[in-house]
């Protein structure tokens, strides 16, 4: 009985430790990933109609090379249906792009990277992958099932680039960076090294590197160089530079004549630059690139090597920190993560912002994680955003601005004729709030007391309460049409004197008729702003009242006739018209938007359509007019709202697509199509 027991643990062990064993043998997406990226084959090849979009895509491709290298993209032996996972890394001196996809057809999926690959290059084989460069930092690799493809761009650290001390602190930062980077470059570990006292060795071999760098730009000077090389030659023999012919003294002006011939100087003799020898540093400078392209390509390639090593000897499974997937929705189509704090604060951001004392502020502002859903429906595109900061505490004072109270008396503003709006529910008094959790602790820590005092004295100074009642946080803009105008403007002539000479002339500019909004708690506070601006003797040329309302008139060249202002029933209202201050008929439609407006923090949408109908001016030529045309059939309306959700910022926008094309990712084909093929003609027509 013992015996078994024994052998079963034993056994239980052994499945236990070849478990764990395999598990930890996933390619996992590094944690310092500053994007990654899902796309989901499985929703997304059943929306895409390759009849279609495969003679797109030859089209291109032969464009680009000539002729088409492939000729259907649809059996490029890429497993369409089947998850792709992509994701960017970024350091001092990396950055990199990887992606991963599951292969259907291996023999095809080669001949697919053959017709890519630069001829006579040949493709290297690995115990378990293959792989080729199909540029210079393009590299991808594949075995039976699985592809691989990673962009990898290289550049050594400079040292000339910031301050010592600044460099000596992002030196030992890379101590940390990941070992693939570290083994590729093996320069990179000099600069781990602690500062030593000047050396003119070191300072003769910066300066030659400064050299290579100024000669990257010797080709486009020098044709420059030989004309001035000539031009030493001919003057150390003449003293002088050639004479150039003069005109006959009957002709007047004759340098800006239109009959004029421009002079030819006098024909030089060979004999002038005998001595004159070709420009020796272009070979030099050739060389010298090629070596260092040599040296980058091995850098980039052993880079390339080491991923590959590491994915082709996994499990081929792709594991992806928890943190990146919090907001994933498995239905969408394409779901992406990013981290906008690594993005902006890595590489030469993070160098620029410590120079400037602007690291724990930018860090802690953009320390956040962004999500986004996209999902190509029927007949719209939906985008579902998520921006989460990775501290609680901030989040919290974050999501609190996102919960202000609610107002009905603006989304009375909206109504069926518009064009757009923008609407607000937000808590001004939490603004403050937010804005000091991004001040707590973001300074110098030799300074915190000071930022503090700083941080304690703002709150005093500043009333908050009463700069809430102000303005609370509701407002509203609507944008109700686009007018045309014709305004007078000054322009130059010149005569055959080059007299200056002004010219009246009229030209057509599209005006906005809209109106501004926005509610307050302290009515008096705005009218006495309104009365000072009448009464006061400078304003008052411009800015007048009558009855409830005061306008504002700049002059009949303006490009708005006039601004009108007015507080009624709690409302500031700032508006181009008052006949849009009367309460118009509202659709079932309209009345969907007028409870958005009051429901969400921040909603709004444009009919881009109508947009597009106000700015036809705007569009002269034959070609734009054509373009017009085509958009103004195409284009649908945006709707976008945001709000405190999850324990995040959530935002949702929608854009509604052509109902003739199958759905909205073939919406965007059948637009890019057709616009391709305007372009195309308009080419042709002026050939001819």
């Amino acid at each position: 009985m013992k015996s078994i027991l024994l052998k079963t643990q034993t056994i239980a062990f052994l499945l236990l430790g070849f478990a764990l064993a395999f598990a930890q043998n996933s390619m996992k997406v590094p944690s310092d990933a500053v994007f990654y990226m899902e796309i989901n084959g499985k929703l997304l090849d059943k929306k895409i109609n390759w009849e279609k979009f495969n003679p797109f895509l030859q089209q291109i491709d032969k464009k680009e090379k000539g002729k088409p290298s492939w000729n259907d993209y649809s059996k490029t032996g890429i497993k369409y249906d089947a998850t792709q996972k992509h994701y960017a890394r970024i350091s001092d001196s990396v950055k990199s792009y990887t992606a991963h996809f599951v292969l259907d057809n291996k023999e095809k999926f080669q001949q697919f990277i053959n017709s890519s690959k630069k001829k006579g290059l040949e493709v290297s084989k690995k115990n378990n992958y293959s792989y080729v460069d199909l540029d210079e930092d393009l590299f991808v690799a594949w075995n039976d099932q699985h592809a691989m493809i990673t962009l990898i761009d290289y550049h050594k650290r400079s040292k000339d680039s910031w301050d010592d001390a600044i460099y000596a602190i992002d030196s030992t930062a890379n101590a940390t960076v990941d070992s693939v980077y570290v083994e590729a470059d093996s320069t990179a570990t000099a600069y781990a090294e602690e500062v030593k006292p000047f050396n003119y060795k070191d300072e003769i071999k910066y300066l030659k590197e400064e050299i290579k760098y100024l000669k990257s730009d010797i080709k486009s000077y020098n044709a420059d160089i030989a004309k001035y090389q000539k031009d030493i030659k001919y003057l150390e023999k003449h003293h002088k530079y050639p004479e150039v012919k003069k005109e006959p003294e009957a002709v007047v002006d004759s340098a800006y004549s239109e009959d004029a011939v421009e002079a030819m100087p006098p024909p030089i003799s060979q004999d002038d630059y005998v001595e004159t020898e070709a420009y020796p540093l272009d070979s030099q400078y050739q060389k010298e690139m090629d070596s260092l392209n040599a040296e980058k390509f091995k850098i980039v390639k052993g880079i390339a090597e080491s991923n590959f090593d590491k994915y082709f000897n996994s499990n081929l499974e792709i594991e992806v920190p928890a943190e990146m997937l919090n907001f994933r929705d498995t239905n969408s189509d394409v779901f992406v993560y990013a981290d906008y704090g690594k993005i902006l604060n890595e590489g030469l951001y993070k160098n620029m912002y410590r120079r400037y004392d602007f690291t724990q502020f930018l860090g802690k502002l953009y320390n956040s994680n962004s999500a986004y859903n996209l999902y190509f429906d029927k007949d719209k595109v939906r985008l579902v955003n998520n921006y989460q900061h990775k501290d609680p505490e901030t989040q919290k004072s974050i999501s609190a601005v996102y919960k202000g109270k609610k107002n009905k008396k603006l989304t009375a503003l909206i109504n069926d004729r518009s064009i757009g709006y923008y609407a607000m529910n937000v808590n001004g008094l939490k603004y403050f709030d937010m804005m000091y959790s991004f001040l707590q602790d973001s300074g110098d820590e030799e300074y915190q007391k000071e930022i503090q005092l700083v941080m304690e004295t703002m709150k005093i100074v500043l009333d908050e309460e009463a700069i809430a009642k102000i303005a609370p946080g509701n407002g509203i803009f609507v944008l109700n049409e686009l007018k045309s105008k014709k305004v007078e403007y000054t322009d130059f002539d010149y005569d055959a004197d080059y007299n200056e000479k002004e010219i009246k002339k009229t030209k057509d500019v599209m005006v906005p008729n809209f109106t501004f909004a926005f509610a307050t708690e302290n009515e008096g506070y705005w009218k006495r702003i309104f009365d000072v601006l009448s009464t006061n003797k400078e304003f008052a040329k411009k800015f007048t009242k009558n009855g409830d309302f005061y306008s504002f008139k700049d002059g009949k060249n303006s490009y708005v006739d006039q601004l009108f202002f007015t507080v009624k029933d709690g409302i500031v209202y700032l508006t181009t018209s008052v006949d849009n201050l009367n309460t118009k008929y509202q659709s079932s439609e309209s009345e969907k938007w007028m409870k958005d407006s009051a429901k969400y923090p921040l909603s709004g949408r444009l009919d881009v359509k109508k947009l597009l109908v106000g700015l036809e001016q705007e569009f002269k030529s034959p070609s734009e007019r054509k373009t017009l045309e085509m958009l103004k059939k195409n284009v649908g309306e945006m709707y976008f709202k945001t709000e405190a959700k999850s324990g995040s910022i959530q935002t949702e926008m929608n854009y509604n697509t052509n109902p003739d094309s199958e759905n909205s990712l073939m919406y965007f084909f059948d637009l890019f199509d057709e616009m391709f093929k305007n372009k195309e003609s308009a080419k042709k027509e002026k050939t001819f």
